[in-house]
């Protein structure tokens, strides 16, 4: 008798962004995660202009029937900063995508809830089976947590893109924050970053150590499996590849968000490192940066500690990519 696969039950935060949106058509692939609710925040562009992304992607593979929630315009107690990576005027690499008006949407699923208050209604209801994917900065989580303080003990995992660890110089080569020790997702909210990593959350950072190594990117052989599908999925990826080629980017700035979805449908591809942090939000040179107590003597004690991923094997990551992005849902 052949066993059933279970689906793990999961919340998706994001700020699409071309990376998000590539991460939601993965996480949506058939026989992948079950999608419990996606919630948008303040990020790579602002939460209303992301919920709008999120729903010209759902629409886009007809997924009507996910609760769609909406963060607030600005971080916890700082202005929204622009963020420095472009990603098209409409946030979705110019692909001329339908507007929700004409997508059916509206007449469909009409009603956007309250990112936090999304959040945890949905883990009360799913207590202890929930897995958490944060793509973009921390605000709904944070928030989240401040209306709901037993949350950490009620999350099953939170898997967070964002930080870097120090564990090789590539982050070094490409911080993403305003400053040059800094990642995007840590930088636009550090006070949320830092409530969320003293709330004691079982978490799993995939920082800019992984996210930024060139073994993420697909090759020409998986381009030419890419084109040969005819999957909505396959179709836009191939689009945003194309836009950043244009403006010369590598191929992974499409695929950074994914990584923390491929981890959430196989832990294997991964290693971790238990890391002891601290998230700067004072300095004007490096608010965001993580620091890394690696210390042998005079280690703090009071740190929080979280799971690190210090490795992937992108072949098998790759692998993930190309089998989902071109499964049909027939």
């Amino acid at each position: 008798m052949t066993v059933p696969i279970v689906q793990r039950k999961v919340i998706i935060d994001c700020d699409p962004g071309i990376d998000d949106s590539s991460a939601l058509l993965l996480a949506l692939a058939p026989g992948n995660l079950d999608v419990k609710a996606i919630t948008t925040v303040s990020g790579n562009l602002l939460a209303s202009k992301c919920t709008i992304n999120a729903k010209k992607i759902l629409s886009m593979i007809d997924k009507f029937d996910i609760p769609l929630g909406q963060g607030p315009e600005k971080p916890l107690s700082r202005p929204y900063p622009r963020d420095p990576f472009f990603h098209g005027d409409d946030g979705l690499a110019d692909l001329d995508m339908p507007e929700i008006e004409n997508s059916g949407w509206e007449k469909v699923s009409p009603n956007v809830g309250y990112a936090p208050d999304m959040i945890v209604d949905t883990v009360n209801k799913y207590e202890c089976d929930i897995t958490f994917i944060a793509l973009g900065p921390l605000t709904n989580l944070a928030l989240a947590c401040m209306k709901d303080p037993a949350l950490p003990k009620k999350i099953s995992k939170v898997i967070i893109i964002g930080g870097s660890f120090g564990f090789n110089n590539v982050a070094n080569l490409h911080a993403t924050g305003d400053n040059p020790v800094s990642e995007w997702n840590i930088y636009v909210d550090p006070e949320a970053a830092e409530l969320v990593f003293e709330s004691n959350f079982n978490l799993t950072a995939i920082g800019m150590d992984i996210f930024c190594q060139p073994c993420i990117a697909l090759k020409e052989e998986h381009r030419k499996i890419l084109q040969a599908s005819s999957t909505p999925a396959s179709k836009f990826v191939l689009g945003v590849l194309n836009f950043l080629k244009k403006r010369g980017h590598g191929d992974y700035c499409a695929l950074i968000d994914s990584l923390a979805v491929a981890y959430a449908i196989d832990e294997s591809i991964m290693e971790t490192e238990v890391v002891d942090i601290a998230v700067e939000t004072q300095s004007k040179i490096s608010l965001g940066q993580i620091i890394v107590d690696k210390r042998k003597n005079f280690k703090w004690t009071h740190l929080p500690q979280i799971d690190a991923v210090n490795a992937v094997d992108g072949e098998r990551y790759v692998k993930i990519l190309v089998d989902s992005f071109t499964r049909s849902s027939q």
